[in-house]
């Protein structure tokens, strides 16, 4: 997993936590929007990290060339 990738999960996490507490201590519903967005940012590491992978199974492999 690489930097980036590691950087958006954890920004997932921050962002979904903040939506509940604002949610909790202020009993505003507009921290929903938190939530979604940490949903989003989740989907999009998700669709990052199985493009990674992808890339770095079609790369080709090191070695001599016969």
């Amino acid at each position: 997993m690489s930097a980036p990738l590691k950087a958006a999960w954890g920004l997932t996490a921050f962002v979904i936590v903040a939506g509940i507490v604002g949610w909790i201590v202020t009993d505003r519903a507009v921290f929903a929007v938190f939530l979604v967005l940490g949903v989003l940012t989740a989907i999009g590491a998700v669709v990052t990290g199985r493009a990674e992978r992808a890339a770095r199974s079609a790369a080709p492999k090191e070695g001599p060339t016969p």
